[in-house]
This record gives C-alpha cells, sequence and structure tokens, in this order.
C-alpha cells in the first residue's frame, strides 16, 4: 500500500497574534498584575502620608508644649528670636495686647523673614484658631501649624510642610517605577508561561490543521497523522482533547476505509456488469439486422419496431462503454501519453460537430503555432467532442459554438464557448459529477440523447492527464475549460 505523502506542518499562528489565547491571557494576566501592584501603591502611600503627617503634628505638639510662655516686650521683638526654639525649621509667633496695641514677637530659623512668619500666623487667624491645619501664606510657603491660647498670649508654631511632601514625592516616584517594572516583568513573565503552557495546544492545532490539507476524497481514505502521546495524556485538558482527536481520527479513518471498500465494489460492479452487457447488447443488434434483412417486406409497425431497437441498442451500447469507460479510470488509467498536436485535435472535432449538426454555428479560434500536448490523442479527442457534443445537445438550434486553443504557462488552453441559456448555477458545483443533467435550463434538441456522463469522462480523462477542467456559466455566456501539460 502506497502511504500518502504528509502535507507539511503549517507555520503556527504569532504567538501575541491579535486574537489569540496567548495574547488575551498574557494582557488580561498583565492587567490584573497592574490592578493589584497600583492599589497596593496606593495603599501604601496613603498610609506613608499618614504616618508623616502624625509625626509632623507630633513635632509641633511637643514643641508648643515645651515653649516658655511670658508676655512679649514692648518692642513686638525677642531678643532670641533668632534662635530655632522646638527643632529644625520651626517657627514661633507670640502676639498680645498690651494698651490696646497688637504686639508680635517672632522666634524663626534662618531663611523665613519676620514678615512671612508673621503672614503666615494672620493667615492661620482667618481660618481657625485651635488645631493642626496647613496653611499657605505668601512669601511663606505651605506649613503645618498648631495654635494655641494661654494667658491672653496666643501663640503659633508651624513647620514646613515640606517634611510631608518631599519624602512623600520620593516613595510616589520610587512607587512609579516599582510599579511600572512589576508590569513589564508580570507581561515578560505570563508571556514565557502562557507560551510554554500553551505549547501542547499549538501544536495539536497543527495537527489539525495537516489532517484538514489531507487529499481524503478519494482513496482508501487513510489518515496517518496522529496527536503525539506527550499531547494526548488524559491527565491534563488539553490531553483530554488530544486523546479525543485521536479517537475521531481513528473514527473518520475507519470510515472512510468503509466508503472506499463500498465504492470499490460499486465500480467493480459497475466495470463487471458493463462488460458482461456488451455481448448481450451485441447480439440484440445483430438479431434486429438480421431480421430486417432477412425479410423483403416488413409490417410498418415491425420496422418501426426494429428501428427502435437497433437505435436504443446503439444507445446502450454507448452508456456502456462509458462507463466501462469511467470505471477504469477510476481503477488504474492506462492512458498513452505522447507529444500530440492539439490544433489538429481540436480542428478535427470541430469539422466533426459542423457535419453532424449544420443548425448550429461553429467557429476557431486557433493559434498561428502548433500547440503540442502531452497526452493520449484519442482520449484528448474524446474530451473535445464531447465539449461539443454537450454544447449542440443542451442550446438550441442557431446558438454559435466557438472552440479555441492557446498556449499558457506550461499548459495547452482548450476552451468551449456558446451563447446558449447557460448551466444552472444549483447544478454548476456537480456538473462534472455522474449522470447530472442540465435539461432543467439548458435545451434539449428534440431527439437528443443525454446520459450524463459526457462531462464526468471529460473531467476523469483530463485529471488522468494531469490537469484541470473548469466552467463558467451565465445565461448567455457558458464557456469550458481544459488544461494539459504541454509536451
Amino acid at each position: 500500500m502506497t502511504q500518502p505523502v504528509l502535507p507539511p506542518t503549517p507555520p503556527p499562528p504569532a504567538a501575541m497574534g491579535k486574537g489569540t489565547l496567548s495574547r488575551q491571557l498574557v494582557l488580561r494576566t498583565t492587567a490584573l498584575v497592574a490592578l493589584v501592584t497600583v492599589a497596593l501603591s496606593m495603599f501604601t502611600a496613603l498610609a506613608s502620608f499618614q504616618i508623616l503627617q502624625n509625626q509632623l503634628d507630633g513635632q509641633l505638639r511637643s514643641a508648643i508644649d515645651r515653649l516658655p510662655w511670658r508676655s512679649p516686650s514692648g518692642d513686638g521683638d525677642d531678643p532670641a528670636g533668632r534662635g530655632d526654639p522646638g527643632g529644625s525649621g520651626l517657627i514661633r509667633v507670640d502676639s498680645a495686647t498690651v494698651d490696646g496695641q497688637v504686639l508680635y514677637w517672632v522666634t524663626r530659623p534662618d531663611g523665613v523673614s519676620r514678615d512671612a512668619a508673621i503672614a503666615l500666623y494672620n493667615a492661620m487667624l482667618t481660618r481657625t484658631t485651635r488645631g493642626e491645619a496647613n496653611v499657605h501664606a505668601e512669601g511663606a510657603g505651605l506649613y503645618r501649624v498648631l495654635v494655641q491660647t494661654r494667658q491672653d498670649i496666643t501663640t503659633l508654631v508651624a513647620l514646613p510642610y515640606s517634611q510631608v511632601t518631599a519624602p512623600m514625592t520620593s516613595q510616589l516616584i520610587m512607587a512609579g517605577l516599582l510599579t511600572l517594572g512589576a508590569i513589564l516583568l508580570s507581561y515578560v513573565g505570563a508571556r514565557r508561561v502562557v507560551e510554554r503552557s500553551l505549547r501542547p495546544l499549538t501544536r495539536l492545532a497543527a495537527t489539525a490543521t495537516r489532517v484538514s490539507t489531507l487529499p481524503l476524497a478519494s482513496g482508501e481514505g487513510h489518515v496517518p497523522i496522529r496527536v503525539a502521546p506527550a499531547d494526548a495524556n488524559p491527565a491534563s485538558e488539553v490531553g483530554r482533547v488530544g486523546l479525543a482527536f485521536n479517537h475521531m481520527l481513528d473514527n473518520v479513518e475507519s470510515a472512510l476505509a468503509a466508503r472506499h471498500r463500498s465504492e470499490t465494489k460499486v465500480r467493480q460492479f459497475v466495470a463487471d456488469a458493463s462488460h458482461e452487457l456488451r455481448n448481450p447488447l451485441a447480439s440484440i443488434r445483430g438479431y434486429a439486422e438480421l431480421t430486417r434483412r432477412g425479410s423483403d417486406e416488413l409490417p410498418d409497425d415491425t420496422a418501426h419496431a426494429l428501428g427502435r431497437i437497433e437505435a436504443e441498442s446503439e444507445r446502450m451500447t454507448a452508456l456502456v462503454q462509458d462507463l466501462l469507460l469511467l470505471a477504469r479510470l477510476d481503477s488504474e488509467p492506462t492512458l498513452e501519453l505522447r507529444p500530440t498536436d492539439v490544433t489538429e485535435i481540436v480542428l478535427n472535432a470541430v469539422s466533426d460537430a459542423r457535419a453532424t449538426s449544420s443548425d448550429h454555428t461553429w467557429s476557431l479560434d486557433l493559434p498561428e503555432d502548433v500547440v503540442t500536448a502531452r497526452a493520449d490523442p484519442h482520449r484528448l479527442h474524446q474530451v473535445v467532442t464531447n465539449l461539443l457534443a454537450n454544447a449542440r445537445t443542451h442550446t438550441p438550434p442557431g446558438t454559435s459554438v466557438e472552440a479555441s486553443l492557446r498556449a499558457a504557462d506550461g499548459w495547452a488552453v482548450i476552451s468551449v464557448s456558446d451563447n446558449g441559456p447557460g448551466v444552472p448555477a444549483e447544478i454548476q458545483d456537480s456538473v462534472f459529477e455522474r449522470f447530472t443533467r442540465a435539461d432543467v435550463s439548458r435545451v434539449r434538441r428534440a431527439g437528443g440523447s443525454s446520459t450524463g456522463l459526457g462531462l464526468a469522462i471529460v473531467a476523469a480523462v483530463v485529471n488522468a492527464h494531469g490537469g484541470d477542467v473548469t466552467l463558467d456559466s451565465r445565461p448567455g455566456r457558458t464557456t469550458f475549460t481544459i488544461r494539459v501539460p504541454l509536451a
């Protein structure tokens, strides 16, 4: 048994191609990691912010508790007002009313002007007089302040809010970089993991694609491709799919083998029946002719009956010959392939058709140079004759039929066209199958005979030559085109 040539394994789809499962898994995994990482970073930043602000508020409360409470001097300046009374960056502003005049004294670190400190204090007084708050004053910037009043003295202490914003900014930048890094790593890692996990599924898809390209329409239907045992392990989901796929291929192979055996029996029966019917048909025809010649005068009805017997026996003989030819072509085509003048074959076939049917308009379109193909001249002549007979039988009188020949791309191309009613669209796909008839719309001539095997013989003979035959039909234009290899 000849093993069929296995088709090449098609290239797998791009790992991250649009619409692929791997792309969806990688993107969804990366999105989930990104969502979790961003949420964690936001939670961490919020917690850090609360901690830093509480630490800053603790520094303010500790500083104001340690401050000495005394009345301001008359000139509004603190003799020791250049120092930092409560810690790094601490501003202290005290105010009191003496003799109807508000006096201030300021204790501030270097770099903060007295006016800025007082502006900060006044800005605070316009908002609230108790508790910690964020205050922005012109020339002072953003500060965290705490105000308390004791012994008719209102004291404000403030620390720059940069003690919170500076570390938070650094933390947010670092968190952003870490988040981006985590997303990138998750993408790369998820892609590798998904690709590795989906390799068995990719191999399974490649196997299914190879099976889909096998020529299973004819022959024994042997399917030599199976999923590898490693990919048909029922312990995994993909393995169960692979195992089921192998079972399906076994069933398909069994069904195709049964179909092939049945077709072989039918073809053998047709061949045997056709062979055995030739002798009885020849005898019937011979006895009819003998009876006609044996009597000088026959009744009209007897003469008519003998004529019909001869005509029908001739038609049945032609049918038997066609069936026998198809059976032989199905089993093992035996063609005598040799360099053949296709121009002469087409010319002779059209001449014969013109002599047979004078009520059609026959024309030729032949190239100047001789076209030589590697073909069996008798069978190729039969193909052209069948196509011309098909046009003659299924088109009305007066139809124009043209046979053309040309050489193109290593092929001898023969076309037979007519301007008849066309082949019905519903049977165009099956027109080359056996016993398919187009009598529904293409007009059959009175007395014409069609067995439905002419085009089937055309397709079988052309395929045996290694060529092909096509049909292009619409109302008013029908073209049959055959191609056989050039010599």
